[in-house]
């Protein structure tokens, strides 16, 4: 997983990050109406949130180049 978001383009993150998003928001509901069965999803997503928030922030800052 890590080494797969270091390879992606900007855009692909972009589109990651909102897919990531939109599966935490899946699983919430899940979880409220009790049809959730890997709670464990949710903590994952969150995490490869952040790692690619960081990324992002890398690209801009210009410690990583594209």
């Amino acid at each position: 997983m890590k080494g797969h978001l270091e390879e992606l383009t900007h855009d692909e993150l972009i589109k990651e990050l909102s897919d990531s998003k939109s599966k935490i928001q899946e699983a919430r509901f899940k979880v409220v109406t009790g049809n959730m069965e890997n709670t464990k999803l949710i903590r994952e997503e969150k995490k490869k949130i952040a790692r690619i928030m960081t990324l992002q922030k890398e690209y801009s800052l210009g410690i990583r180049k594209k």
